[in-house]
């Protein structure tokens, strides 16, 4: 039997219906990494309906980088979406390893570590690159259409949740790491990620507040 379609393939639904089950997989770091790609279209809304506007000319050129810079963040963050699931399979297989023997237990530590150290990867990227697309569209705040306020707010809220969801799945990987500099350098790049994006993510939200407000 062949290997099903990566999720990004599958419908929707499947998607969800696997999430809700007691199945392992998806979990947390796959679904943050689709409410962040999520968020990242909300931002691209918002900048393609500024783009090709008269009274939005002289952004236009400024927008347009924003733009590609959130379909790359986009296509991050779906690639994490997969990855996560695939990534704990491989902890889980290791974790299941025969331990009978010295030789079996020495050989079960290294695939543990290997796979907790792989496993975080692709949350960590997640996080990465939502904090790529906040830093668009905290821009796309000041700059976007007027009309599209709302929905950069919302891509804002996505983008925060997500990097903080994402982080909980490297963090859970990081307790049980025994690379004191990888888990050093990870912590201390997602503790920064978080602190900025959520300055980011008031920002918008007092501005969309603005707004809606009048």
């Amino acid at each position: 039997m062949s290997d099903p379609a990566p999720y990004m393939k599958r419908p929707l639904e499947e998607y969800l219906a696997d999430a809700s089950s007691n199945a392992p997989t998806p979990g947390g770091g796959s679904v943050s990494a689709l409410a962040a790609a999520l968020g990242t279209t909300m931002a691209s809304m918002a900048a393609n309906f500024t783009v090709g506007k008269k009274k939005y000319a002289d952004v236009e050129e400024e927008v347009r980088g924003l733009l590609a810079r959130l379909a790359e963040a986009r296509d991050r963050l779906t690639a994490a979406v997969q990855a996560d699931t695939e990534a704990y399979a491989k902890v889980s297989a290791a974790y299941g390893m025969p331990k009978s023997s010295d030789e079996e237990k020495a050989a079960r530590k290294v695939a543990i570590q290997a796979g907790l150290k792989a496993a975080m990867q692709p949350p960590l990227e997640a996080l990465r690159a939502s904090r790529a697309a906040m830093t668009a569209t905290r821009r796309l705040l000041d700059v976007a259409n007027k009309n599209l306020i709302t929905d950069v707010g919302v891509a804002a809220i996505l983008l925060e949740a997500a990097a903080r969801g994402a982080y909980l799945n490297v963090a859970i990987n990081l307790k049980s790491l025994k690379d004191e500099e990888t888990v050093a350098a990870a912590r201390a790049e997602c503790d920064e990620a978080l602190s900025e994006m959520a300055t980011s993510a008031a920002e918008v939200a007092a501005g969309v507040a603005g707004a809606v407000a009048g």
